[in-house]
């Protein structure tokens, strides 16, 4: 036995709320790793529609790695809900043409803050909302209707609006070991094996493991 298989849709019998991300995924611009899953109240086919103003002429993109966790109505605001901010007014008026295209001078005209980057094993918690462009670090949890306008570093724990560090999970360290030995890399027969010690908080005996 070495768990679920990361390519079945609905990994737990007869509960179809909890799905694993990368299986019902349209987007050629969404990118999710296995074992990563998405549970909604409602439908979690609902998650394509959470990722908003993500228009395929803009090209970002939204990557998330694997054994990561995302509760129900967590939203991804991409590049396209941007507006430029430096004139006198944000009102977009060349997409209305009749006459009012004239303002579009063909430049890189809003603001682009590139993909949206979710490392592995984060929790993003109910309702919390990601900003274009953030990178979200390896190990990191996102609270309860957070709103994350910068990046988060690894293994921080996030809340509040705008999203602050409240705490680390463990010690710059234990962090840095963490980061090497990137058990989310390890083949599902390793991983299987280690349970124990990926769901101990002694992490230095995790480097051990074989």
């Amino acid at each position: 036995m070495t768990g679920p298989d990361p390519n079945n849709t609905f990994p737990l019998p007869h509960h179809h709320h909890l799905v694993f991300l990368k299986n019902i995924i349209r987007s050629p611009n969404i990118e999710v790793g296995d074992y990563t899953y998405y549970h909604d109240m409602d439908d979690p086919h609902n998650f394509e529609k959470n990722v908003l103003y993500h228009f395929d002429f803009i090209g970002d993109k939204l990557r998330i790695g694997k054994f990561c966790a995302i509760a129900s109505g967590v939203k991804f605001i991409m590049n396209g809900g941007n507006h430029e901010t430096r004139s006198a007014s944000t009102y977009p008026f060349e997409i209305f043409a009749n006459g009012w295209e004239q303002m579009d001078d063909g430049a890189d005209k809003y603001p682009y803050k590139g993909d949206t980057v979710v490392g592995n094993d984060v929790w993003i918690g109910y309702e919390a909302v990601i900003m274009p462009g953030v990178k979200i670090g390896n190990g990191a949890i996102v609270a309860t209707k957070a709103v994350v306008t910068k990046d988060v570093p690894d293994y921080a724990i996030v809340a509040g609006n705008p999203a602050q560090v409240v705490k680390m999970r463990f010690s710059e360290s234990e962090i840095a070991q963490l980061l090497q030995i990137a058990w989310w890399d390890w083949s599902k027969e390793k991983i299987t094996r280690n349970l124990s010690f990926i769901n101990s908080a002694d992490v230095y005996r995790l480097a051990d493991c074989q």
